[in-house]
């Protein structure tokens, strides 16, 4: 499949598809009791925690969800109070619903009811962070709460449909038509619908197309609406497919692609099955290019690049990652899978039983160089069959990515497997994160990121604010990434040129980073300051600074008779992860120049 490959289904050859195909699943129903036991035997000790976790979920009382509480995010901002409820609503629908199918013995139906009631009269399923007000029935919001709801709910009639109350399945049925399908079909003002002039897509796109047309291949009965759909869908997909570079690569990094990418992956799954393959969303290299998108930002195992809205502490999801490494016939995928047990709602907890990996695969070494053109993305790793050495990671693009941060010219030194120069990551999502202050959240500003500071000018926003690629290679002994940042910041930094040059050396025993950054500015003598981001320590010494993280130290080199440097601890970051203190180590040029420049050497300290 080309990057714009998956519109060439229409509604007629996809009915013919379905109407030709035998109407499966790719999961047993809970009658099937070969297949469950089958599974409940491979999966051990996990079946036995799931249906512990299931008592305890019967015996908690359904968490209420007033409308208060939905009006929470509009009066204060914040987005827990209702969020979390919502979460262990559908998170206890889903650990009962598979310890019925893995015990079949009627007694958590009670409990499923409940909640699946409750959740059927909640007046929406949206987010109160993407609805704000409370719902106008007449005109649902679709979102990614409302889909993935839809589409657990799906998969909830579909595993224990004959043995749920009559009503209560014709009643998710008539839910999932009013709130999602039907608008689904009717309307096209959704924004994460399709590309236009104005406004791109991201990953809510995969995600919301996944969730409805995932439901509707469940539960929709009429074969011509049900190609409508797959045909809607298939078309939105190209245009979500069309955000990754011509390498296969996210501009919101890892986590993103996990949670869209993963749910594409679901829908693919799900039309492949219903149809007998012959429609089919995982054709082609560039689907492959996509899916192999962690193993090329992997820094160290179990670590991958965190630029953008990433989570310093993410790991792709191991059933998305077992299938893939199946579905496409890339091993490679299978290494990273690391069972941790299935979270969240009964999407991915279900695929956690069913696309396990598997138990020992062979370790993957990943490439000494990754660039993504695209992006301008450069990965350089000093030796990659040492999980403990020295790897640089940086990008240039522009600040209008999807989940942007003010970031173009930052870069991560990771060692012994630390991001010891790192990125931020995502803040806590609150309205103002994703309001017109946003670039004020110091993690989403320049200021929170390695990047230089021009006389004092942080970056400004915007798709004109990038990084120029000057120069891009590697031969062996040096790999070097050569950006121009000038037009990445505001015209009172008075720039006529700010090159960035970031290059890995691959000198024994241990390799070293080095940053350039030249300055000429237009007008008149300025100031420049390199900045470096770390969680850890800074002792400055003459012409010296050590970075100490928890496991891996550097030690950065400077020319103090030009260069200056300051240690700023800025306290209490709100991070997803919580509150954390980060500090920037600020080497400045010590006078006003015309023209000038600040060079490190950065080198890691064994122990």
């Amino acid at each position: 499949m080309s990057k714009l490959g998956l519109h060439r289904y229409n509604p007629v050859e996809v009915e013919e598809a379905l109407k030709a195909a035998p109407s499966r699943r790719p999961f047993p129903s809970a009658e099937d009791r070969k297949a469950w036991e089958g599974i409940k035997a491979a999966v051990g000790d996990e079946a036995d925690e799931l249906i512990a976790r299931a008592e305890e979920a019967a015996g908690e009382p359904v968490p209420i969800l007033p409308a208060t509480l939905f009006l929470e995010f509009k009066r204060t901002g914040r987005r827990e109070g209702y969020e979390r409820p919502w979460r262990i609503r559908r998170d206890n629908l889903a650990v009962l619903a598979l310890a019925e199918c893995l015990e079949f013995r009627g007694r958590f139906l009670d409990p499923i009811l409940d909640l699946a009631w409750a959740i059927c009269e909640e007046s929406s399923w949206a987010f109160p962070a993407h609805q704000t007000e409370l719902a106008d029935i007449r005109r649902p919001v679709v979102d990614l709460g409302a889909a993935m709801t839809a589409l657990d709910l799906a998969e909830l009639v579909h595993l224990l449909g004959r043995q749920l109350d009559p009503l209560l399945s014709r009643r998710i049925r008539d839910e999932v038509d009013r709130r999602c399908i039907s608008p689904y079909l009717a309307r096209h003002d959704f924004w994460w619908l399709y590309n236009i002039s104005s406004r791109d897509v991201n990953n809510w796109n995969a995600v919301c197309n996944a969730g409805v047309a995932g439901a509707a291949i469940y539960l929709e009965e009429d074969l011509a609406r049900l190609a409508e759909v797959l045909a809607k869908a298939a078309r939105s997909l190209d245009d979500y497919m069309a955000t990754f570079d011509e390498d296969g690569g996210s501009s919101e990094g890892p986590g993103y692609w996990a949670y869209g990418f993963g749910y594409y992956v679901v829908l693919a799954d799900l039309v492949e099955t219903r149809t007998d393959g012959r429609v089919d969303f995982l054709e082609g290299e560039f689907v492959r290019d996509v899916a192999r998108f962690p193993l090329r930002v992997l820094l160290s195992p179990g670590s991958f690049v965190n630029f953008s809205d990433c989570d310093r502490n993410f790991s792709p999801p191991a059933p998305l990652l077992a299938y893939l490494s199946r579905r496409l016939e890339i091993p490679e995928l299978m290494a990273l899978a690391r069972p941790a047990g299935s979270r969240g709602g009964l999407t991915w907890r279900l695929r956690g039983l069913f696309w396990r990996p598997d138990p020992n695969p062979p370790p993957f070494v990943p490439a000494d160089h990754d660039f993504f053109r695209g992006l301008q993305w450069m990965f350089a790793r000093y030796d990659p069959s040492d999980p403990d050495a020295l790897v640089l990671a940086a990008k240039g693009g522009h600040n209008a990515e999807m989940h942007n941060q003010n970031d173009v010219g930052a870069f991560i030194v990771h060692f012994r497997r630390e991001s010891v120069i790192a990125d931020p990551g995502r803040g806590r999502y609150t309205r103002e994160y994703f309001g017109p202050k946003r670039y004020e959240h110091f993690v989403n500003s320049s200021r929170g990121h390695s990047v230089p500071v021009p006389n004092g000018c942080e970056q400004r926003t915007g798709r004109d604010a990038a990084a120029e690629l000057l120069e891009h290679g590697t031969d062996g002994r040096v790999d070097r990434m050569v950006l121009e940042l000038g037009a990445a910041y505001p015209p009172e930094a008075d720039l006529a040129s700010l090159r960035r040059t970031l290059a890995l050396h691959r000198e024994e025993p241990m390799g070293w980073v080095g940053l350039v950054d030249e300055v000429r500015f237009s007008s008149r003598p300025g100031t420049l300051e390199s900045p470096l981001i770390t969680f850890g320590t800074a002792e400055v010494k003459h012409g010296s600074v050590l970075l100490k993280g928890e496991r891996g130290r550097l030690r950065v080199t400077f020319h103090p008779e030009t260069v200056a440097v300051d240690v700023d601890v800025v306290e209490d970051v709100d991070l997803a992860d919580g509150q954390t203190d980060i500090t920037r180590v600020v080497f400045r040029t010590r006078n006003p120049v015309r023209e000038g420049a600040i060079r490190l050497c950065i080198e890691p300290v064994g122990p």
